[in-house]
């Protein structure tokens, strides 16, 4: 097998199917019980603490909610301008509420907003009841549907995150639920961004602190009760990079205020993205035995886009490795060896290298031409890029 070191030349783009190199920096902590940072480009994990233990996620739950009408509306199947009725269940629902009237209709539009900005617990029971029949139908909807997504350790008992000892979730799922909703829904995801909604005369603000400050926040949701502590799911973009955090199990809404920042800066501060290769870039040319042609270009599988620290990036190499010379005939497209890329405090990644073009085999006196010329020459020298 040939090994091949290969300068590094970062691309000036960004590539959505990128293949994910994981960072690995862990000099912050945190006061939080709970915590999760990644890159929204690459998922790449800048900071991790109990990210996969089962927590109560109180009102940071609503995301799901939330996904849940956002797929409809996407799909057709329902529309800003329909309206459901308010039952008294919904109408009585204590803690933070937008303050929907009894026996009243209110549009999908205004309890969106009732939800995402309001944090309204009664608007998410009127969202449960009128696309579920019921709030504990509607729930179970949501587990099912959050383990298709990928939120394999979530529980929904309800639609707001009420206290109930078996509504739970992990950070990591709700990363996981964030990013859906940030990349698959951005022409409603941008109501996370609103700082304030005025309902039935009561003008309340948004609960996520981060808006009111110049952090490049657009979202997402708080979430508070006495079993949990104070949380947040948070998204900011900066440039062409967008983090997403969650933290929870803190004391105050100061304190969480204050974690939140210093979290996002540093991610945004200590780690970037790099641009390596663009599925279909040719990395190096290989020399073809008994082919019609007398090399054949090898090329990435997949774009990647690695996350890493400045010091990972300063020390980052690139092998490839293939058996030379390749013998015709060859197909376009065939793996033929492996792009090796590793960095300090980084796990080597490996990805394959594919044949960019065909060869076809030499004729019989072709062959046989080739066969006088390894014996009397010796096999063809390694190429060196």
């Amino acid at each position: 097998m040939t090994a091949r070191l290969l300068p590094l030349v970062a691309l000036l783009l960004t590539f959505a199917a990128a293949v994910a190199l994981p960072a690995r920096a862990q000099e912050v902590t945190t006061t939080a019980t709970h915590a999760y940072l990644i890159d929204d480009t690459t998922g790449a994990v800048l900071f991790e603490k109990n990210a996969d233990q089962r927590m109560h996620p109180s009102s940071m739950s609503k995301l799901m909610t939330v996904y849940m009408v956002f797929e409809r509306l996407k799909e057709g199947r329902l529309k800003m301008d329909d309206t459901f009725p308010v039952t008294e269940k919904a109408w009585r629902m204590q803690g933070s509420k937008m303050f929907v009237a009894l026996n009243s209709r209110v549009s999908v539009e205004d309890l969106l907003r009732g939800v995402i900005i309001q944090s309204g617990n009664d608007a998410c029971v009127v969202f449960a009841e009128g696309l579920g029949g019921s709030e504990s139908a509607f729930a179970e909807e949501m587990t099912k549907r959050g383990k298709a997504l990928g939120l394999t350790n979530s529980t929904f008992i309800n639609a707001s995150g009420w206290p109930h000892d078996d509504h739970l979730t992990t950070p990591h799922d709700l990363a996981i639920l964030a990013k859906h909703l940030i990349d698959t829904f951005p022409e409603y995801y941008k109501i996370y961004s609103e700082k304030e909604f005025t309902y039935n005369g009561i003008k309340q603000g948004n609960r996520n602190p981060l808006l009111y400050k110049d952090t490049g926040t657009d979202g997402l949701k708080t979430g508070h009760t006495e079993a949990a502590g104070y949380g947040l799911v948070a998204s900011a973009k900066r440039g062409d990079r967008r983090l997403i955090l969650v933290l929870n199990g803190m004391k105050s809404v100061n304190e969480r205020s204050r974690e939140a920042e210093r979290l996002m800066d540093w991610g945004f501060r200590e780690f970037g993205n790099y641009a390596l290769f663009k599925a279909g870039d040719t990395i190096a040319e290989a020399p073809v035995w008994l082919g019609d042609k007398a090399t054949v270009p090898l090329v990435a599988e997949k774009n990647v886009v690695a996350t890493m620290t400045k010091k990972s990036r300063n020390g980052m190499q690139v092998k490839v490795k293939y058996d030379e010379p390749i013998a015709a005939p060859i197909a376009k497209g065939a793996k033929v060896g492996t792009i090796q890329i590793t960095a300090p405090d980084m796990k080597p990644v490996e990805m394959a290298l594919l044949t960019g073009g065909e060869v076809e085999q030499l004729g019989v006196l072709g062959r046989l031409g080739a066969a006088v010329s390894y014996l009397l020459m010796g096999p063809p020298a390694p190429r060196k890029n």
